[in-house]
């Protein structure tokens, strides 16, 4: 028998925000593919089996006026919103590293839906997007996002506050070493796409009368599919093998 029903429900409700907050961004389970009802039940069952865990630090908080229940609610949902935000960048970094080797390979085709979101993006990006999503999911990255929400009562303590300025640092920084990853996973194709279109742009200085693009085009697409198709697997190696430095700040 339970000795506090309140208690317990305002506790669970507690670890909800926080977990909910986090499962609301987090790349895969944020999917506009994924209906609302399995995330609000995912949510609800990972909070429930963090609460017993984190009961010596969660429900001793909760007891107290409505004002400060009210303010801890708001406190904890941004506190899982920056965590999923982390995960949530790094996702789409590589997103925008498939839009940069696309746009560099000249494979221009009219964008199609989203495999994950409800937007139109080329079919190039969605393959490597959602190989990059898959590959996280097949190595457990959801494993560290609930280890990490567990941790994070230590290093963010239940009704300490929200600190934005540490926040957007920590979200910065991460901006910031995505950027500098998925650089490095779009940089053959950058590279191959300025050496080719100079190499092209020569030649149409030699030999003006020629249609250049069209004679051009079928080969830049080519041989950026040939240097796709050697170089996929070390992309999403370094893709995953980014993935927990870049979470944990180191």
């Amino acid at each position: 028998m339970i000795e506090d029903p309140q208690g317990t429900v305002l506790a669970l409700f507690a670890a909800f925000c926080r977990v909910g907050g986090c499962f609301m961004l987090l790349p895969g389970f944020s999917s506009a593919r994924l209906p609302m009802q399995i995330r609000l039940f995912l949510a609800v069952a990972v909070s429930m089996a963090v609460l017993p865990i984190m009961w010596d630090t969660i429900h001793p908080r909760v007891s107290g006026p409505a004002a400060s229940y009210v303010s801890l609610i708001v406190f904890e949902t941004l506190t899982g919103a920056v965590i999923g935000l982390i995960a949530r960048y790094y996702v789409l970094g590589l997103q925008f590293a498939g839009t940069a080797l696309t746009m560099m390979m000249g494979f221009n085709s009219p964008p199609t839906q989203d495999v994950l979101e409800d937007a139109a993006e080329n079919q190039l990006t969605n393959l490597v997007s959602f190989a990059g999503l898959l590959l996280l999911f097949l190595l457990d990255f959801h494993h560290f996002i609930v280890r990490a929400l567990v941790d994070s009562y230590s290093v963010m303590p239940l009704g300490a506050g929200f600190n934005p300025q540490s926040a957007l640092i920590t979200l910065t920084d991460t901006l910031a070493q995505t950027f500098m990853i998925m650089l490095r996973l779009a940089s053959p194709f950058i590279l191959y796409g300025l050496i080719f279109n100079i190499a092209i742009g020569l030649i149409n200085k030699l030999a003006p009368q020629i249609p250049i693009y069209f004679i051009s085009l079928p080969f830049l697409i080519i041989g950026g599919l040939f240097l796709l198709y050697f170089g996929i697997s070390s992309m999403l190696e370094i893709f995953a093998n980014g993935f927990l430095p870049v979470f944990r700040g180191e």
